[in-house]
């Protein structure tokens, strides 16, 4: 069994930031993957389904980003999932738009839904970095990340959803690599291969024509014919 959270804020005033990819990662999974309805429960929302032959639950925390811990942890005491089989889906300041890194374990780098995970279960868990780029100014993140992606942005965020969606049963195969790769298909699609180049002969060149063996005045005669 995995357990697969996406962090972001509760309510339709943060449907849209960009705080909020993780919840727009697990909504699509459950969507392609036909899963149960949202409930709530571990003071979050939970949806349940199978990706592949492994049993999923899907958890949005609804104690905002700041204490996402505390959903998390009782998830998985609930559950007895150890961070092995955790993956948590948030946004990545330190990637470009569009691209998308796996971690295992490590630090939280001043993430604060991280940072409470971190508190209350330890580090050893993975991580979906999903990029959405720096604003350029520290002093200028709090209000990037808690606004709206721009309508510029809609193209790779729709096909980096449907990567995620179409990867999720090699995630929870713990094939990292492969649903890596089913994300990049769809934010990069390979493009078609040209046709080989028709080879067509060559014309064959004109006969050369036949030496003339008249003499002079046997030409001078038949100019006159």
């Amino acid at each position: 069994m995995k357990l697969f959270v996406g962090l972001g804020n509760p309510g339709a005033k943060y449907a849209g930031n960009r705080h909020n990819i993780g919840f727009m990662a697990l909504e699509a999974i459950a969507q392609a993957h036909g899963f149960a309805p949202w409930r709530a429960k571990f003071q979050g929302q939970v949806s349940e389904g199978r990706l592949g032959g492994t049993r999923v639950v899907l958890l949005k925390p609804e104690t905002f980003m700041n204490l996402s811990g505390q959903s998390v942890g009782e998830a998985m005491r609930f559950f007895k999932i150890d961070p092995a089989d955790l993956t948590v889906f948030h946004d990545e300041l330190d990637l470009a738009p569009g691209k998308i890194r796996l971690k295992q374990g490590g630090g939280h780098a001043g993430h604060n839904g991280l940072r409470s995970i971190h508190g209350h279960i330890g580090e050893d868990y993975a991580r979906v970095r999903l990029g959405i780029g720096h604003p350029g100014h520290k002093d200028r993140v709090a209000a990037y990340v808690l606004s709206d992606f721009a309508k510029a942005d809609q193209d790779w965020l729709d096909d980096m959803m449907r990567g995620i969606a179409e990867g999720a049963p090699m995630l929870a195969a713990g094939e990292g690599p492969k649903f890596l790769n089913a994300v990049a298909q769809r934010m990069a699609p390979a493009r078609p291969e040209k046709p080989a180049p028709v080879k067509t002969e060559a014309p064959k060149p004109a006969p050369e024509p036949a030496p003339d063996t008249r003499n002079p005045l046997e030409r001078l005669i038949d100019r006159f014919r």
